[in-house]
């Protein structure tokens, strides 16, 4: 399986930010609305709470997805090591999480900074 991006595609800052992922790497954009069964089968229970990113070897989620999304972009390739090294203390994921949780709890305010129509209300013309 090529290592993908799963995120709620009703969502227009989400799509927004899934589409600069998808510009900036390879990885494969998969809507809620599109998730095969076997795709729907690797990811937690309440996977509607969050992104995925996922490889052959693993299911990152929430910041975790996050951050594997961002340092696979072209903008943070050098930023491997600096996570790499951020990942030795005991309070970085608890932070990575807590950053993410504040940004998708807000998602409906930052996209009337930045958003893109999803690709769900495409399909159903809402």
């Amino acid at each position: 399986m090529d290592p993908t991006f799963v995120y709620d595609d009703d969502c227009g800052f989400c799509t927004w930010w899934a589409d600069q992922v998808a510009d900036r790497t390879d990885l494969r954009l998969v809507g809620f609305s599109e998730l095969t069964p076997a795709l729907r089968e690797r990811l937690p229970d309440d996977y509607e709470d969050c992104v995925h990113l996922v490889t052959d070897e693993a299911v990152y989620s929430c910041g975790a997805a996050a951050e594997q999304a961002l340092v696979r972009t072209e903008i943070a390739a050098d930023a491997d090591p600096v996570v790499d090294f951020f990942r030795q203390f005991e309070d970085y994921e608890r932070l990575r999480e807590r950053a993410y949780r504040w940004i998708a709890d807000r998602r409906d305010k930052l996209g009337l900074v930045v958003s893109k129509t999803p690709p769900a209300r495409d399909r159903t013309g809402e």
